[in-house]
């Protein structure tokens, strides 16, 4: 029964190299994205508060320039890191995967 369920389960496909690029691109874009809007908004509030607190118009250039946007840069380049870190072990431990299957497809051939 073993060996019968064996030989009709379809065989995985082996991992691509170049769908690293693609994954670790779109993680980043996304993460960048939202750590982006987060801050932006973050900081729009705090200086809308600053700005009632000491009774002045508050500018939201600074907002943008100098806090959103900095720590968007910073936040991009940890999640490119950590994406890219992350998707090639992925990508090695699917290897290795595929390779041990192989090698298990090729045992049970020949036990038969």
């Amino acid at each position: 029964m073993g060996a019968e369920r064996m030989a009709t389960v379809p065989a995985s496909r082996p991992p691509r190299w170049y769908t690293i690029p693609l994954r670790v691109a779109l993680v980043t874009f996304l993460g960048t994205l939202l750590c982006f809007s987060l801050s932006l908004l973050l900081a729009i509030l705090g200086t809308v508060i600053g700005g009632a607190l000491r009774g002045a118009r508050p500018d939201m250039r600074v907002a943008y320039r100098h806090i959103a946007l900095p720590m968007a840069l910073v936040a991009g380049i940890v999640i490119f890191v950590l994406a890219l870190i992350v998707e090639v072990r992925h990508y090695r431990q699917s290897l290795t995967l595929s390779s041990l299957e192989r090698t298990i497809e090729g045992t049970i051939e020949r036990s038969s």
